[in-house]
């Protein structure tokens, strides 16, 4: 059975920063992509960070700078340190496993963890 669990979530003032997990069993972690989405309310599900199984980066143009993904194959955990957070960063915020085949896409989603950027 796969799992992701997320965790560091948080209340944070503005200018905080906070360092969310998410640690993955079930799957062979060093050869899945990570990424970590967010989900603000009303809003769609917008990806923020995305590492390669060679840990190659890719952001988002707002969190550029600010946001560091990270992963430790060792502890199959991945990582997103957030920085100089605004109050429009505040999300649910996903952690998300994929890996494409020839045949298939495998996908497999964390509960989530709660990011509020507040004063």
């Amino acid at each position: 059975q796969v799992q992701l669990v997320e965790s560091g979530g948080g209340l944070v003032q503005p200018g905080g920063s906070l360092r969310l997990s998410c640690a993955a069993s079930g799957i062979d972690f060093s050869i899945y992509a990570m990424r970590w989405f967010r989900q603000a309310p009303g809003k769609q599900r917008e990806l923020d960070a995305h590492i390669t199984s060679s840990s190659s980066t890719n952001y988002k143009d707002s969190v550029k700078g600010r946001f560091t993904i990270s992963r430790d194959n060792a502890k199959n955990t991945v990582y997103l340190q957030m920085n100089t957070l605004k109050p429009e960063d505040t999300a649910v915020y996903y952690c998300n496993a994929v890996r494409f085949t020839t045949s298939a896409k495998h996908d497999y989603w964390g509960q989530g963890t709660q990011v509020t950027v507040s004063s």
